[in-house]
């Protein structure tokens, strides 16, 4: 869940709070108080009111609003209704009873999000394509169990309730996406969030599904269901355990260069390093030093920081990328990952290319590194595990993928240190010496 979702926003947008919660050209429009164009809140008085939803009546829509300040949701007094139902203060007694209500927390508004134009510079992008994403919701109107399930306007605003809990939890940026996309597709399957049953329906019904994304997606809507204080019963999902697909050098190096500029100098990134996905995303020119060609993890799942050594390659590459903000990568990058690797493995008639995906090069990374080196502390390092545990498997990864009769080497011997230097730039690796003529030896493997 490191943030390589499909989807398919522009990485650098930053949309901006607006008029009435509504978004428009990637800006969310601000409430109207200020310019005397909304009606004040009846309950404090305050002007900064937020639009909040159209309600449909036997006389008509009715245009409901939010107050910024305590809370209080209020249809439009000034709506026009038959007269009956009209009290002193020109609020309808029909509507009022049935519209009008105060939230259960003030964390349902946006307003402790973005409330200026200084403090929509400081929100990352991630956040802010959410609010454009939720917005798109369109729930059914029934959930398959047959019960009702609420209207958009309180999916959407639950759903953005979910994400600045999320965040406030300290859930990962990329989690906090996936997990509320996650729920706008159950909504979309027909599923009532507030209904644990329908959604276990949804999950009943696709077959398609692994085990393990079933498993993950609980995991999701289970926080859900914990800020909203509901009790279920969690279905038994387990993973599955297999091997991960290691392609060869060669497959990889073909997406590498037939990819375009950006993510094939990020796949390039993948193989050098052997990086978490996340971890290469975030990425910044400052962490890059292109003297000792190195990069400055910043980890991700726990992982440890380190300092990786990258080819001359890479840095060739990130040389050609025009510098458009701190960060070298954009946060989304999947959905043209996957079209240009369709393209590439149709063009290459080779099927195996679309079983890569950007974890595929850290896998590789960590079988290769076992096999040149049997040393399984040294990819634990490598990779940044804080447990030998998940380092353990590159162990039989690599019994699998080379033959045991393949630990065949090149041996070289170098007198000098000259000569030392030039075989290890060349991936040889220091055995053993001082013999009677001076010399070291050094090997790799064929």
């Amino acid at each position: 869940m490191a943030g390589f979702h499909k989807e398919t926003y522009a990485p650098d947008s930053l949309p901006t709070l607006g008029k009435a919660g509504s978004i428009k050209n990637w800006k969310l429009d601000q409430g109207q108080g200020s310019t005397g164009t909304s009606p004040p809140c009846p309950e404090c008085g305050s002007a900064k009111v937020w639009k909040d939803g159209i309600r449909e009546t036997a006389f008509g829509p009715v245009q409901r609003y939010l107050c910024r300040n305590c809370a209080y949701r209020f249809s439009d007094p000034n709506s026009k209704q038959p007269q009956r139902f009209f009290n002193g203060s020109g609020m309808s007694e029909h509507v009022e009873t049935i519209h009008t209500k105060r939230l259960k927390s003030k964390t349902a508004i946006l307003t402790y999000c973005r409330v200026s134009d200084e403090l929509a510079g400081r929100a990352s992008t991630g956040q802010l394509r959410l609010v454009k994403s939720l917005a798109t919701v369109e729930p059914p109107k029934t959930g398959p169990a047959g019960a009702t399930a609420p209207d958009q306007a309180t999916i959407k605003g639950k759903l953005l309730q979910f994400a600045l809990w999320m965040q406030k939890q300290g859930y990962a940026e990329q989690t906090i996406k996936a997990w509320t996309v996650w729920l706008r597709g159950f909504v979309k399957l027909g599923a009532n969030l507030w209904d644990p049953e329908t959604v276990k329906e949804i999950m009943g019904r696709q077959q398609k599904w692994s085990s393990s994304y079933k498993m993950l997606l609980m995991y999701a809507y289970e926080s859900f269901l914990k800020m909203e204080k509901i009790t279920w019963t969690r279905p038994k999902y387990a993973q599955a355990e297999s091997f991960p697909f290691i392609p060869t050098e060669q497959e990889l190096d073909q997406l590498i260069s037939a990819a375009s500029k950006v993510i094939g100098t990020f796949l390039q990134g993948l193989k050098d390093t052997g990086a978490d996905p996340g971890e290469l995303a975030k990425l910044k020119w400052t962490d890059v030093n292109n003297e000792t060609r190195t990069v400055n993890i910043t980890p991700v799942k726990g992982h440890t920081p380190r300092i990786l050594k990258v080819s001359e390659q890479f840095i060739d590459r990130l040389g050609q990328l025009p510098k458009k903000s701190e960060r070298i990568f954009p946060l989304y990058m999947s959905n043209r990952f996957f079209d240009q690797r369709k393209r590439i493995a149709h063009k290459m008639s080779n099927l195996r290319l679309l079983k890569i995906s950007f974890r595929t090069f850290r896998h590789w990374k960590g079988t290769m590194e076992y096999h040149r080196t049997k040393d399984i502390l040294y990819v634990k390092k490598i990779l940044g595990h804080k447990s030998i545990q998940n380092t353990l498997k590159y162990i039989d990864l690599e019994a699998n993928i080379f033959e045991a009769t393949d630990d065949q080497f090149i041996v070289k011997v170098a007198t000098n240190i000259e000569e030392a230097c030039k075989l290890i730039e060349v991936g040889f690796d220091y055995v053993t010496g001082e013999y009677d003529d001076g010399g070291k030896i050094f090997r790799k493997r064929k």
